[in-house]
């Protein structure tokens, strides 16, 4: 399968970034009292099933996170740097280097996915692929928990990011509606939106969608 065109953006750009990244993300310990809650939603419907993806881990933070509560996960990052990274932080934890536009994974493999703040690089024309993807590795009344933030349609073009250095990736920030039709569509049922308005320095809309294949 050929790899969509701005992937190597993604990864040129997390590669450059990664470990300025790891440093700044903070730990799920210190997110808010909602993030934390549902972290451990999702954990409690996904411990006692199969395997959970949780894809764009980036360092691993979350992904190392979710196996202190006894969830079966491994991670998934496009960023070679950052699964690297994620390895020597986690040794515990499994690490792939993937795409979740083509998750090494076969059909109906998963009791759940995790994309926590890992989408919105992706292209919204590209998204029902994207979700597609998590439909089709997910088994039947696998779990997904997707996070990230939110905006009105923005498209975003930043030169540099994490310690100033250069990057060449795309944001796009879609409102929570469009987000919830296109898993929908993608033959997902949204059991949960959970919005957050700005917090701290952030001056951004955040949302939490729970949903599962049927």
């Amino acid at each position: 399968m050929t790899e969509p065109s701005y992937l190597a953006a993604v990864r040129q750009s997390y590669d450059t970034v990664a470990t300025a990244y790891a440093e700044r993300v903070p730990d799920p310990v210190e997110l808010d009292a909602v993030s934390r809650a549902m972290l451990a939603a999702f954990a409690e419907e996904v411990r006692a099933g199969g395997p959970v993806a949780d894809v764009g881990c980036g360092p691993g933070k979350v992904t190392a996170y979710l196996a202190a509560l006894g969830v079966p996960v491994f991670g998934v990052d496009v960023s070679p740097r950052m699964v690297e990274l994620a390895r020597a932080a986690h040794p515990d934890v499994r690490f792939e280097v993937g795409s979740m536009t083509a998750l090494d994974v076969g059909d109906g493999e998963l009791g759940g996915v995790l994309a926590y703040y890992a989408t919105h690089h992706t292209p919204p024309r590209h998204l029902p692929a994207v979700f597609t993807e998590f439909r089709r590795v997910l088994a039947p009344g696998g779990r997904l928990m997707l996070a990230g933030h939110l905006g009105d349609g923005e498209h975003l073009r930043p030169a540099r990011a994490y310690g100033d250095l250069p990057v060449t990736y795309e944001s796009h920030l879609l409102p929570p509606d469009r987000i919830a039709a296109l898993l929908q569509d993608a033959g997902l049922t949204v059991t949960t939106r959970v919005l957050q308005e700005p917090q701290g320095p952030s001056t951004r809309r955040t949302g939490t969608f729970l949903a599962h294949r049927p």
